[in-house]
């Protein structure tokens, strides 16, 4: 885009919500331009999922499964064990399940510039703009006036057509939209995540869950396996604190020693998993907490709107948080496409998933589908030898069922559903 040139759309954030948002952008004919705090965007994070029905909307973007693979692995279970290491629930994943579409686990900050470099390639250098943070914005009839700062500390008002707040859990623009939110939301859940270089487990890509709500491991790849028979694999130790309100001595997004949390899943052992063994091959460890925020009533204020974490921030325990962002940059594109970048598409976006996304943060502030995790611990202590005696096969299976539907990726439902932008599909203008 020529520096001359205003964007029809700004985006406030180069994160993936923002990224995948600039793609589709681009992809139906809309000029936009990103603005990114940081100055030089690096592959932070460790592993995150991308479920079917945000692939499905990768693969219409143009990112194929040979791009996905150099960043990841596709699942092929999902699984949740008892303490005593027996199953709880397994079933399988992605095309494995009769899906259309594959569920990726991804290394975060691989993914993260694979869609950096894809907008750069695709919308141009000058599509980006680091170093620049959004303070906030004000509405006018004809446009929207974006106020930004940049590294040099410069101040400098930008106008566009709309507005997109996709600058994450701390946004300015929600801020701005809703001054009285509460604060960030903390339940006392601290996460330690690390990635290892082991012997994949189970079927070699398979997503683990043990434990209970108040001690739980994950763990999954994010790599093929390697000729050493190895892979890398991703893993979060988690516990609920007893003081969910001190915060005084807590490391927030740190490396932290692994000897500091360890000591939580001594004899966590088995056969088939050493989880304590695990932990100890990382090369380090961040410690952090399980945070949302409450859900608002509105993503919408005039010209100005927000998607990914900075509209719904929510817990992973659904392991959507990346995939909802992607399906939040589609549906808006294809609000942009009925109606033209206009108002009535941002209201038309609103109106289809702000109150049913709302509605899942607060289902995975109830542990999500590792709920059934929960079950069996009330109803035995999480030790059994049949668990169909604690929890029967048909109530297992429509527990996962009634997430994967709130989650938007039951799969008839999703294999049915036309694309949510149809080919060669172009803005109105």
């Amino acid at each position: 885009m020529p520096q001359n040139d205003t964007p029809e759309v700004i985006i406030a954030g180069g994160g993936i919500a923002g990224l995948a948002t600039a793609l589709t952008l681009h992809q139906i004919g809309v000029s936009c331009l990103v603005l990114e705090q940081v100055r030089e965007p690096k592959p932070l994070g460790v592993g995150i999922n991308l479920q079917p029905n945000a692939v499905r909307e990768l693969y219409d973007l143009g990112i194929s499964a040979d791009m996905l693979d150099a960043v990841g692995v596709p699942a092929k279970e999902w699984a949740l064990v008892g303490l005593n290491g027996n199953d709880i629930y397994s079933e399988p994943r992605g095309t494995l399940a009769g899906y259309h579409w594959p569920q990726y686990a991804v290394h975060r900050g691989d993914f993260h510039m694979l869609l950096y470099r894809e907008v750069l390639v695709r919308l141009g250098e000058d599509a980006i703009r680091t170093g620049c943070r959004v303070l906030g914005y004000e509405n006018t009839n004809q446009s929207v006036a974006v106020m930004v700062e940049g590294s040099n500390g410069r101040r400098e008002t930008l106008n566009a057509n709309l507005l997109i707040g996709a600058d994450g859990i701390h946004s300015q623009i929600r801020a701005a939209m809703h001054p009285d939110q509460p604060p960030i939301h903390w339940g006392g859940a601290l996460m330690w995540r690390g990635t290892t270089r082991a012997k994949p487990i189970r079927t070699g890509s398979s997503f683990v869950g043990l434990g209970t709500h108040r001690q739980r491991m994950v763990i999954y790849p994010i790599s093929p396996i390697g000729k050493d028979g190895l892979a890398t694999i991703n893993w979060i130790a988690e516990v609920t604190v007893e003081n969910a309100n001190d915060q005084s001595d807590m490391a927030w997004f740190e490396q932290v020693a692994i000897d500091s949390f360890i000591q939580h899943f001594d004899g966590w052992s088995w056969d088939w998993l050493d989880v304590p063994g695990l932990i100890r091959g990382a090369t380090v460890a961040y410690q952090n907490p399980m945070i949302d925020r409450d859900p608002i009533d509105t993503w919408v204020d005039g010209r100005t709107v927000l998607l990914g974490d900075a509209a719904h921030a929510m817990y992973p325990t659904g392991s959507n948080g990346a995939s909802q962002a992607i399906i939040d940059a589609r549906v808006l594109g294809a609000k942009l496409v009925a109606h033209g970048a206009s108002e009535a598409a941002l209201e038309a976006f609103n109106a289809e998933l702000c109150a049913p996304v709302s509605q899942l943060i607060l289902r995975n502030r109830g542990a999500g589908p590792f709920g059934l995790l929960n079950l069996v611990d009330e109803r035995c202590g999480g030790q059994f030898d049949d668990i169909d005696a604690i929890i029967p096969a048909e109530e297992r299976k429509a527990f996962m069922a009634n997430y994967q539907s709130a989650a938007g990726f039951a799969r008839d439902a999703l294999n049915a559903a036309p694309p949510t932008i149809a080919a060669g599909a172009s803005c109105l203008r």
